[in-house]
């Protein structure tokens, strides 16, 4: 397995739209997400799109840890999602922080949904469908994102909640401290 490059904001490759992945099954994949796994456990994130690793594929992985799993508490085990598709359900939204491995040492105040249902394949190219809610629904959104071109700042509506972690964090510090551990 191998630590591949992160793409930064400002690369071309974080602002195209991502193609689709013709065989799921395709054993070139499989090791290919296993070096994304590599990689984004080195970076200490919590999830990672294949754009980010300069890879132009509709590929997404990502965990939530237990801590961070505010709408059940178990958390989600590392999950691959291929071709995945992202449906909200209802109309409720919140706004939490961000922060994402392609701005390092960056994080902003972001809106989204809070319950959204999503389907995708797995690395043996099954169908998978899924609801989400909380931090759950923020991650796979976020990492989702990422095929489409779109990176968390685009989303920032009060450019004022949005700048250097460690800045944030003089600001308000009991707000942030989850968010600074984990990079989406």
């Amino acid at each position: 397995m191998t630590i591949l490059k992160i793409a930064r904001m400002g690369h071309p490759i974080l602002q195209t739209v991502a193609q689709e992945v013709e065989d799921p099954a395709d054993p070139k994949i499989a090791a290919f997400v296993a070096d994304m796994i590599e990689t984004m456990h080195d970076a200490n994130g919590t999830g990672l799109a294949a754009p980010q690793v300069h890879v132009p594929l509709r590929v997404v992985i990502y965990m939530v840890s237990p801590a961070r799993d505010s709408a059940e508490g178990i958390g989600v085990p590392l999950t691959v999602l291929i071709n995945p598709e992202i449906e909200p359900i209802g109309s409720e939204t919140d706004v939490d922080w961000e922060g994402c491995l392609s701005l390092p040492g960056m994080m902003g105040e972001v809106e989204r949904f809070t319950h959204i249902r999503y389907s995708a394949y797995d690395l043996k190219g099954n169908r998978i469908q899924r609801e989400a809610k909380g931090f759950h629904a923020r991650v796979v959104q976020h990492e989702c994102d990422h095929l489409d071109g779109i990176l968390y700042p685009y989303r920032i509506e009060n450019m004022d909640r949005f700048g250097f972690s460690e800045e944030l964090m003089k600001q308000a510090p009991s707000r942030l401290d989850e968010t600074e551990d984990e990079q989406d």
